[in-house]
């Protein structure tokens, strides 16, 4: 398995050689896009009903380790986040 690699990373090494000092030449010929024309028409109308997500805070405990080998209860305001079922079907 490892000499398959090595055989694959040697012959990628070779090709960006080749291409690089100008041994093999890839060239092409430039595409152009086609003419389109788009006449009239009318947007679809989208009905939708979705969630809605609620970002906010509350206040509660948690241990806060202090300099002692003990813990304390402290109050502090910790991210929330909820989510609201549409009302649709």
């Amino acid at each position: 398995m490892r000499g398959i690699l090595i055989l694959l990373a040697v012959v990628v090494v070779l090709g960006i050689a080749a291409v690089a000092t100008g041994f093999v030449n890839l060239s092409g010929q430039s595409g152009a896009l086609p003419e389109v024309a788009v006449e009239g028409g009318k947007l679809p109308s989208v009905d939708a009903d979705v969630g809605k997500v609620v970002v906010g805070t509350k206040e509660t405990s948690v241990d806060v380790p202090t300099v002692e080998v003990g813990t304390t209860k402290t109050e502090i305001d910790v991210p929330v986040v909820g989510v609201q079922k549409a009302n649709g079907n």
